[in-house]
């Protein structure tokens, strides 16, 4: 292959892991319970097996064409971070800190101090749900809203007309560089947001995160070290702090990034394009929106027809996930899953079983070997089922 478009659904977890008893999950199941409340329409990742894939459901291929598996997660922790971390060849043994009671004051004191203001929150809360509870009190009083979630992140939510972008970036950067250590946790998160009021806050496309740079190398590194073209699109940049990227387009949303996806496909190039469509997971999984999340793989799967009919010969598109974040599950945001493998190529010819891959890195030795690499990072490639 001389290109490849690997694209990260984010959130769209494929049923519960052995160990998700321990992470609060029993039960989780993103992809199986969407399909099974709202019966989305899903030809083109139909047609590639995701009905095939054990326990997710959905209509059986005709006459399909593609490679479909799942893949469990075997780093410690159900992140962002930990997850795109671990499909591009690094695992975490121990997962990044959470913070169920909020941060210590040892944390938000030395954040107030560093910045020279009070904060407003501190606490887990949904990003819609906290902007109504504390929006006003935040134009009243100009401090910055600090919020945490199940995850591991620090986010930092102020209005656009107190708070311009580049200074909301600059406080994340000092949370960033403060929490090291115990406290370092996967993201430190801009949620720059405007609104009059109550009812009419909303956060606006410039979200930006912070991550802890890679403690290793992935993938990515290898790759451009070799000098093969590497890029990321949406907030991969901002997962890797650009480590191991050549190029980086920062769109925002699942149809922007779809369309910077489509323009570079247009290019004349050899290489990766990693995607990450951030949507289903802090739009609809978050939200809890069943529905919304359905729509929103409609969406998707209706673009996968603009994406094939740009495929060359010698392209391979690769749709993976970085966890679950099931919407009817009422436990934790994020959910301990394996995560949906779908590949495809113009050359393919009926459907393959990838089976159940024992890590994520399974894909990034697969990319490797494809790309003529020797690294496998402890895993299995299945290039030769492609």
């Amino acid at each position: 292959m001389k290109r490849i478009f690997w694209i990260v659904l984010d959130s769209v977890g494929a049923g519960e892991l052995p160990d998700a008893a321990q992470y609060g999950d029993s039960g989780a199941n993103t992809l199986g319970h969407i399909i099974e409340r709202e019966h989305p329409h899903l030809p083109n990742m139909e047609q590639m097996g995701l009905g095939l894939i054990p326990h997710v459901g959905g209509r059986l291929p005709q006459n399909g064409a593609g490679a479909y598996g799942r893949a469990a997660e075997l780093s410690a922790g159900k992140d962002t971070t930990t997850g795109h971390w671990e499909l591009t060849g690094l695992r975490l043994d121990k997962p990044f800190p959470t913070y169920p009671n909020g941060f210590p004051p040892q944390v938000i004191g030395a954040f107030e101090k560093a910045i020279g203001t009070r904060t407003l929150g501190n606490r887990p809360a949904s990003g819609t749900a906290i902007l109504d509870e504390l929006g006003e009190e935040h134009l009243k009083t100009g401090y910055p809203i600090v919020y945490t979630s199940g995850d591991s992140v620090f986010q930092i939510a102020c209005h656009e007309s107190l708070y311009p972008p580049q200074k909301l970036y600059e406080m994340c950067q000092i949370a960033r560089e403060l929490l090291q250590g115990d406290h370092c946790v996967g993201r430190v998160i801009a949620r720059p947001f405007e609104g009059t009021g109550r009812g009419h806050f909303r956060r606006t496309p410039r979200r930006r995160d912070y991550s802890v740079p890679p403690s290793g190398r992935t993938v990515l590194d290898v790759l451009k070290d070799k000098g093969v073209f590497t890029m990321g699109i949406g907030k991969i940049e901002d997962i890797f702090c650009m480590q191991g990227l050549c190029e980086s387009d920062h769109a925002a949303g699942n149809p922007a990034c779809v369309d910077a996806l489509l323009r570079v496909m247009k290019r004349d190039f050899e290489g990766l394009v990693l995607v990450n469509l951030v949507d289903f997971d802090s739009v609809y999984g978050h939200r809890r929106d069943v529905r919304g999340y359905a729509q929103a793989l409609e969406a998707f799967d209706a673009r996968l027809e603009e994406i094939k009919a740009l495929m060359r010969s010698d392209d391979l598109l690769i749709l993976t996930a970085d966890h679950g974040c099931d919407p009817v599950h009422t436990g934790t945001d994020h959910t301990r899953e394996y995560v949906p493998v779908l590949c495809w190529h113009p050359g393919m010819s009926g459907l393959t079983d990838l089976g159940t891959r024992k890590t994520y890195a399974d894909i990034a030795a697969t990319v490797a070997q494809l790309f003529g690499c020797a690294e496998r990072f402890n895993a299995e490639s299945f290039a030769n089922l492609l």
